[in-house]
This record gives C-alpha cells, structure tokens and sequence, in this order.
C-alpha cells in the first residue's frame, strides 16, 4: 500500500495551490496550515528549492470523530497535502493515505474513519 497518492498537473503553481484549496473544500476539508517549503529552506538554509507547499488539511467532523475513536490520534493529524513542481515545469499534488498512515494503530472505529477520510482525499486528488 503506498503512502500516498498524486496526480501530476499542466499550470501555474499558484493558480494550483489554489484549486487544490478549493477542491479540497468539495469534500469539507479546510486548509488549517500552509508551509512554504521553497521560502522557508531559503530563509533557513540559504538553498534554492522548487515551488512546495504543505497543506494540512482538516475535515473537523472526521477529526472529531477520529479524535473521540483514539485521543493520540492527533499525532497524525492534519492530513497533509504537498503541491510541488518538478524540474519538468509539471505540478504534482500529492496527499497522504490515512489507510497507510493508521496500520500501526490497532482501533477498529479508526479504521472506518480512515476509510472515509481515504475516500474523500482520492476523489480531491482525481478531481483535479
């Protein structure tokens, strides 16, 4: 199973972090942090880097129900979401899978919850 899953996309890096913010809000995910991976290896490390951004991702009735399921649950939230672009000028958007993410937690009623949350962060990702 892989950890993730992404899709690579023709365009405009910003009009992309954008579109996938606005897709992501179709499947009632907010965007809770945005970290600036470009800028901030920059500021830090005085190094180039390609365009990437994190998005941590949070659909709150999925989170609260994860969190009543399993109270450390939070360790592992939000869902994060990278939207990068590649020497060839292509974006790709990637987005965790929670299924990968929750096999070293053994909680039946996360399991359900990840399932959900898999579901609804593919059908971002193929909307696209």
């Amino acid at each position: 199973m892989n950890y993730y899953f992404s899709k690579i996309l023709k365009g405009n890096f910003d009009a992309t972090v954008e579109k996938v913010t606005a897709a992501l809000k179709t499947e009632q995910f907010g965007v809770l942090t945005e970290i600036d991976i470009k800028a901030t290896l920059k500021e830090k490390l005085d190094v180039n880097f390609n365009n990437y951004k994190i998005l941590g991702a949070c659909n709150p009735p999925y989170a609260h129900k994860a969190l009543l399921a399993e109270n450390k649950i939070g360790t592992m939230l939000p869902c994060n979401v990278i939207v990068q672009e590649l020497d060839s000028g292509d974006i790709e958007v990637a987005a965790v899978n929670p299924m990968a993410s929750m096999q070293a937690v053994q909680n039946e009623e996360l399991k359900g919850i990840a399932e959900e949350i898999t579901e609804k962060l593919k059908a971002v990702i193929e909307g696209l």
